[in-house]
């Protein structure tokens, strides 16, 4: 029987934490994938410091004995460990299924390494809707307006405001071209920030495969 879409969670996750070492600053990101990587760098029992993108993983952290420090004490990490919903052949990533995507953004360009871990649901021919969007509560109504007109459909989630107070939305549109994309959606005032991660800021991407690993 092939190992469960969990347990390749878990032996991707094992995998990347055999990447931090003693010493290090790491960023830890947000997620089913990342509830596994925990308790596998928790165990090893280094000297690291960290910093969490959401409050789950901060919590999580915190209850195996993890140090979580305020981000504003770090200036530079060594290594970032997050998962993805979506990878593509060239390395896109769409992130943002948790509502975090402001934060692990945040965190994966402050890392000298960004460390994605996916089980083999998640590798994807090409990025699809939907991109998740966090969006400034001032103004929100103008920006759906801008955004429906300019790009396509945008929906607002059913979901708590991100830890930044920032409303989350999903836009459903075409996705033709994620560089394009992500370029209109940064500029389009009113979006905090959205799911699309380029490639240029993946260094790595462990995905289990049944009960092997594959590296991108």
């Amino acid at each position: 029987m092939d190992p469960s879409p969990e347990t390749e969670k878990q032996l991707a996750a094992v995998a990347a934490a055999e990447l931090v070492e003693d010493g290090m600053e790491v960023g830890l990101g947000t997620g089913s994938t990342v509830v596994h990587l925990l308790p596998a760098i928790a165990e090893r029992g280094l000297e690291i410091r960290c910093v969490a993108t959401s409050v789950a993983t901060e919590n999580q952290a915190r209850d195996l004995g993890m140090p979580i420090e305020d981000f504003d004490e770090l200036k530079r990490l060594d290594i970032a460990i997050d998962g993805t919903d979506q990878v593509s052949p060239e390395r896109w990533l769409v992130k943002g299924g948790g509502a975090a995507h402001t934060r692990e953004k945040i965190v994966a360009a402050a890392a000298d390494r960004f460390i994605v871990i996916a089980d083999s649901s998640k590798p994807v021919d090409r990025i699809v809707a939907p991109i998740p969007l966090e969006l400034h509560a001032f103004g929100l109504e103008s920006t759906l307006e801008r955004l429906r007109s300019e790009l396509g459909e945008v929906e607002l989630r059913r979901v708590p405001r991100s830890p930044d107070n920032g409303v989350i939305a999903d836009y459903l549109g075409e996705v033709a071209d994620p560089a394009e994309l992500a370029v209109r959606l940064s500029a389009t005032p009113g979006v905090v920030d959205h799911g699309l991660f380029p490639p240029a800021m993946v260094a790595e991407v462990i995905i289990a495969r049944g009960a092997e690993i594959e590296r991108l």
